[in-house]
């Protein structure tokens, strides 16, 4: 008897650590989720732009991208974010308007659930 409990057991554990591997759809939700919160935290910051330079940005979301990492257990999605950024300067010819795209690049650490940038 304690023979078949000890080979149901290992028999389980087998199949956990198999069917482990793949982030179920609320675990994507919820990192999908942070890395949105990243984004608007990103613009809030980017777009405090100290008065006495006379420059004025705004930071548009362009996208929020999620994709899976299969096989990859320990950060099982990569994220990038997109911005569209309108900054602007008072010269003595007028306002001088300049528009140029940026993107961070992010790895999501499934053992803190937390976005970490990538350099």
């Amino acid at each position: 008897m304690k023979r078949h409990a000890l080979a149901a057991f290992a028999l389980a554990v087998a199949v956990c650590a198999c069917s482990g591997g793949a982030p179920s759809q609320s675990d994507r939700d919820a990192a999908t989720a942070a890395l949105q919160a990243e984004a608007a935290a990103l613009k809030r910051d980017g777009e405090k732009m100290n008065p006495a330079l006379g420059v004025k940005a705004t930071w548009n979301i362009k996208g929020v991208d999620v994709a899976d990492q299969p096989g990859n257990a320990n950060q099982p999605f990569t994220g990038t974010i997109r911005f569209v950024i309108n900054s602007q300067v008072r010269e003595s010819t007028g306002v001088v308007e300049n528009n140029f795209e940026r993107s961070f690049k992010y790895v999501y650490d499934a053992g803190i659930k937390q976005w970490i940038l990538k350099p």
